[in-house]
């Protein structure tokens, strides 16, 4: 998973070039820059469609990778002693987003002294009786990339309609500056 961090991070990079080529373009109303900022809108909408495309059709493997980078940080946390340690903050934020406790192969029959230390508290003493069982975050990692695959789908569609007014937008820009240009 760490090669999956340094692509987050180039994607970011990208995307901040391209910002700011579009920023300066439309500053300095420069057709050249305007022009590029639409070609790597187009770009950037082709790879993010590909994306998509790729992540529907293999999402069995990916949250099978999730699991697994899921039990390794887990284990990291288990061997850790400070609490600052990555492997720790990981877990927590796992618990806390997906509402879950723990990987489904671990000893769970006994309370461990981790699950007070890494998994979310709860608010109340009857809602912890009423709760008795956490999920375990195996299920609740399926459960995303099986029963709630529509809302990762309208926050794609969300992200293509935006990039789609940003290159009619670009084209609006540029051709009102050739038509304005009066060199």
């Amino acid at each position: 998973f760490p090669a999956g961090i340094y692509i987050l991070i180039a994607v970011g990079a990208v995307m901040m070039f391209v910002g700011f080529l579009g920023c300066y373009g439309a500053i300095q109303e420069s057709q050249c820059l305007l022009g590029t900022f639409f070609t790597c809108l187009v770009i950037l909408f082709a790879c993010e469609v590909a994306a998509g495309i790729w992540g529907f059709v293999n999402k069995d493997q990916i949250a099978k990778d999730v699991k697994q980078f899921y039990d390794q940080a887990f284990q990291q946390a288990l061997m850790a002693e400070s609490d600052t340690s990555n492997g720790k903050a990981v877990v927590k934020t796992f618990h806390e987003t997906l509402d879950c406790c723990g990987p489904d192969n671990v000893i769970g029959a006994v309370t461990p002294l981790w699950k007070e230390e890494l998994c979310p508290k709860k608010e109340s003493f009857l809602k912890s009786i009423i709760e008795a069982d956490t999920p375990n975050c195996h299920r609740k990692i399926d459960e995303l990339f099986s029963g709630k695959l529509y809302l990762i789908g309208i926050a794609a569609i969300v992200v293509a309609v935006i990039m789609i007014f940003e290159m009619i937008l670009s084209m609006v820009l540029c051709c009102g500056i050739r038509n304005s240009s009066v060199y």
